[in-house]
């Protein structure tokens, strides 16, 4: 704690009183806001652990097929057979606001080439089913890829959120709020010293009358 650099008097000892009521009140919105976003990141992170395994799980099933797909197919056919896809996609990103932090949010923006509605950029005659079913478990764990992107990018916001807000919250708690309350405590002190003086000396001035007349 240390004492604010101020004079002793009365204006300003009611300013500070003003200063320590707005310290105080920012200090308990700034506590509650750390709270909820911690709240929110913990969860965000149970939920982001659970679909990274099933992502994860997904990509493996879907990597296996792959490898099925091409002990059966000559690699050369194989890249053929996906090298032009009949799909466009383009990733749509807004903002939503969680407790002042603001996070994306992602929705993909999927367009056809044509109005057959396949996602196979191939025909079924020379290609095999490996090939089918990683093609379709892929297109499935494409919607999951990019919530969890969604999410990390999230977290990683919410936890510099929380790293700010923390440091905020010390600072008011540690330093601003006692330095206040300890200058506050010595302008009183300054001031109570200061009115005993004057009663003093009235009394001594008025001995002093009393005993002239």
């Amino acid at each position: 704690m240390a004492l604010l650099n101020v004079k002793p008097t009365r204006m300003e000892l009611t300013r500070l009183k003003k200063r320590l009521a707005t310290a105080t009140r920012g200090h308990k919105l700034l506590k509650d806001k750390q709270d909820e976003l911690m709240r929110r990141f913990i969860e965000n992170i149970r939920k982001n652990k659970e679909l990274r395994l099933q992502v994860e799980n997904e990509l493996e099933d879907a990597l296996r097929e792959f490898l099925l797909a091409s002990a059966v197919m000559s690699p050369e056919f194989m890249e053929q057979a996906v090298l032009y896809p009949k799909e466009n996609i383009t990733v749509d990103i807004k903002k939503k606001n969680i407790m002042s932090v603001y996070v994306p949010v992602m929705t993909f923006i999927r367009e056809l080439e044509d109005d057959e509605g396949s996602i196979y950029p191939y025909g079924f005659a020379q290609t095999s089913s490996e090939l089918d079913d990683a093609i379709s478990k892929l297109y499935k764990i494409m919607s999951k890829l990019l919530e969890l992107a969604e999410i990390e990018k999230a977290c990683q916001l919410m936890a510099d959120e929380i790293e700010k807000t923390r440091r905020r919250v010390n600072a008011l708690e540690y330093r601003t709020i006692p330095d206040l309350e300890e200058t506050i405590r010595f302008i009183r002190m300054k001031l109570d010293e200061s009115e005993r003086s004057t009663i003093v000396r009235l009394m001594k001035v008025k001995d002093i009358l009393e005993a002239k007349a």
